[in-house]
């Protein structure tokens, strides 16, 4: 199964993706890794996205766009494979549909996961880092043992005013994918509030 997957920051797709290519059995492809593994392998489009980057520029689309081409051409996602934060835009997922088409490969479904962005604050202003453990807690929805307080950690980009930035372009740049899978007969649109298992399930039915 060739799976997307697209949602507001801090709706909880990091944690849907490590299940469902473990019961799918498929590899999960997020960007940051598949970045990161390029540049280490000194592959050809590592190599020039590396170059971006050290120069602290934005790696253009069409060398994304040849870094993912490199990732799907390799065995391992001969069975399918989870995208997980790219496409960004419409232009990127456009660009990814002519890959496929030239890989000879299609996409079975996009899933969607949504979440109000009131409650994607909350998620995200009350999360607390134990540096010792390295444990996530949320004040309201896991609130940590009282001795532990004093030494949690805020992350400064969890702030009310960043997290609502990050809706923003989410909504300006990313959003517009909704309409484009949804042309596609692809889109698969699953609630994310409520317990992990629950919203397993819900996706697992989805996607069947």
């Amino acid at each position: 199964m060739r799976l997307i997957f697209i949602g507001p920051p801090g709706a909880g797709k990091g944690t849907q993706c490590g299940r469902i290519t473990k019961k799918l059995n498929i590899p999960h492809i997020s960007t940051g890794d598949m970045f990161r593994a390029a540049v280490e392998q000194g592959t050809p489009m590592g190599v020039e996205a590396q170059r971006y980057m050290t120069a602290g520029e934005l790696v253009p689309d069409e060398v994304v766009i040849g870094l993912v081409r490199e990732r799907l051409s390799k065995s391992d996602v001969a069975e399918g494979f989870l995208l997980d934060g790219f496409p960004r835009t419409v232009p990127q997922a456009e660009a990814l549909q002519e890959t496929l088409k030239e890989l000879e490969q299609s996409l079975d479904a996009v899933a969607l996961l949504e979440v109000p962005d009131d409650l994607i604050v909350e998620r995200i202003v009350g999360r607390r880092t134990d540096p010792e453990t390295g444990r996530i807690y949320h004040v309201t929805f896991d609130p940590p043992p009282i001795q532990i307080i004093p030494r949690l950690r805020h992350r400064s980009d969890d702030t009310e005013e960043a997290v609502r930035a990050r809706l923003e372009a989410y909504h300006g740049q990313t959003a517009p994918l909704i309409p484009f899978y949804e042309e596609l007969g692809l889109l698969r649109r699953v609630d994310g509030v409520g317990e992990v298992d629950e919203i397993t399930e819900r996706l697992m039915g989805a996607l069947r």
